[in-house]
C-alpha cells in the first residue's frame, strides 16, 4: 500500500514500510495542512511494563534503593494487585504511553521481552543495560549500554563513576541514566571518558529533589532525554522535554537533538530523517516539538504502519481504519491500530 502525506512543510510517499518519493498513485492520502511531518521521536529511558502502577513514594529520598525499599513495603498490597495484570498487556500500556506522544522508537531498561521480536506496535531499541553500577559484570563494553548511575545524592551514589571505572566501564559506549549525584570530579572523568547522559529530570525531582547538575548538562556531555515510566515520571517523552525546557540548562537545539540525532548516533541507531529509502518512522505535529503535547500529534506511523491517529484522519485512511480502534491516553482521544503486524521491511 502507498501512502501520501500532505503536510504543512513537505509532502511524504510511503510503500512498504520506507518513505519514497511523492510522486505517482497512491492508495491513502493524508492532507493535514495544519501540521509538520517529522521523524519519530526516540525516548531514552523507559520502563514499559511500569507505567500502569501510579506514582509511588513519599519523597524525597536519598538514593533509588531506598526509594525502592519503601514502596515495596508502603504500596505492597497494590504492587502486588497490579502485577497480576497480564505482561502483555503492563507492555502495551507502555508502548500506548509513548505512541500517543510521537515517539516510534524506546530504550526498555529491563530484560528483552519476547513480545518486542514481532507485532510490538512500537520499535524496542536492543540496548544492553544494568540496573546499577554493582550489576554490570555481564555488559559488553564494545555496543551502547545503558546503566543506572549517580541516582541519588548521598555518597554512594557519588562513588559510581569509580565503580564503573574500576570495571572497566567508564567508556564512550556508556549511557549513564540520571546522574543526579555527580559531584564536580565525576563530571570531570565523565567528560573524558565521552561518555553519554539519558536525564529524565521530572523523575529526578521527584523521587531525589534535584535533577543532574547544570555543570554535568552544560559540560559538553551528549544528552539523551528519557520519559522513565509513571512510577517516578510525570507524563509522556512530550510532557517531559516542556519540563526539561522549564529546567533552562539546554536550549531548543540540544532538546530536540535529545530525542531525535544525539539519541540515535549514542544508542547505535539509524540518523532519523525523512529522505527516500529510510524507514517510514515518522509523525504529523501541530507543534514544535519542545512545546508540543500529546493532542499536537495527530499521527504517528512505526515502519510505515499507522498506529496513531486524530479523529479528523481517520476518514483518510480507508480499510485501514478498521484495523483499530478508538483509544484514551491521559485524556487524549485517538484511533489506534490495536492489529499488530509486524515490522519487517524498513526496519532500521
Amino acid at each position: 500500500m502507498r501512502f501520501l502525506i500532505n503536510a504543512r512543510n513537505r509532502c511524504i510517499g510511503v510503500e512498504s514500510g520506507v518513505i519514497v518519493e511523492a510522486a505517482g498513485r497512491f492508495d491513502v492520502v493524508i492532507d493535514a495542512p495544519g501540521a509538520d511531518v517529522r521523524p519519530g521521536l526516540i525516548n531514552a529511558h523507559e520502563h514499559l511494563h511500569r507505567n500502569h502502577y501510579g506514582r509511588l513514594g513519599r519523597p524525597p529520598y536519598r538514593n533509588a534503593s531506598e526509594w525502592a525499599a519503601d514502596i515495596q513495603h508502603r504500596y505492597r498490597r497494590r504492587i502486588a494487585r497490579r502485577h497480576r495484570r497480564p505482561r502483555r498487556e503492563a507492555l502495551l500500556a507502555g508502548a500506548w504511553k509513548n505512541l500517543f506522544a510521537g515517539v516510534t522508537t524506546v530504550v526498555h531498561h529491563d530484560r528483552w521481552e519476547p513480545d518486542f521480536d514481532g507485532g510490538f506496535p512500537v520499535r524496542v531499541a536492543r540496548v544492553a543495560n544494568a540496573d546499577c553500577a554493582e550489576g554490570t559484570d555481564r555488559l559488553d563494553c564494545s555496543a551502547p549500554y545503558c546503566v543506572h548511575v549517580a541516582e541519588g545524592t548521598d555518597d554512594k551514589a557519588a562513588g559510581d563513576i569509580e565503580q564503573l571505572e574500576s570495571r572497566g566501564l567508564l567508556t564512550d559506549n556508556l549511557i549513564a541514566v540520571h546522574g543526579v549525584g555527580f559531584d564536580e570530579r565525576s563530571i570531570e572523568r565523565f567528560r573524558e571518558a565521552r561518555a553519554a547522559l539519558a536525564w529524565c529530570p521530572s523523575s529526578n525531582l521527584f523521587m531525589l529533589g534535584r535533577t543532574a547538575p547544570n555543570a554535568l548538562l552544560g559540560s559538553g556531555v551528549d544528552v539523551l532525554l528519557g520519559s522513565d515510566s509513571l512510577l517516578t515520571g510525570a507524563g509522556n517523552l512530550l510532557d517531559e522535554l516542556r519540563f526539561a525546557r522549564a529546567q533552562g540548562p539546554l536550549d531548543d537545539v540540544a532538546l530536540e537533538r535529545s530525542v531525535g540525532t544525539t539519541a540515535a548516533s549514542r544508542l547505535g541507531l539509524p540518523a532519523p530523517q525523512l529522505d527516500p529509502g529510510t524507514a517510514a518512522d515518522l509523525i504529523l505535529v501541530a507543534a514544535p516539538i519542545t512545546r508540543a503535547c500529546a493532542n499536537d500529534v495527530t499521527l504517528v506511523m512505526v515502519g510505515g504502519v499507522p498506529r496513531v491517529a486524530s479523529p479528523d484522519l481517520v476518514p483518510m485512511l480507508g480499510g485501514i481504519a478498521e484495523r483499530g480502534k478508538p483509544m484514551t491516553v491521559a485524556s487524549v482521544r485517538r484511533w489506534a491500530n490495536i492489529r499488530e503486524p509486524a515490522i519487517t521491511k524498513g526496519e532500521p
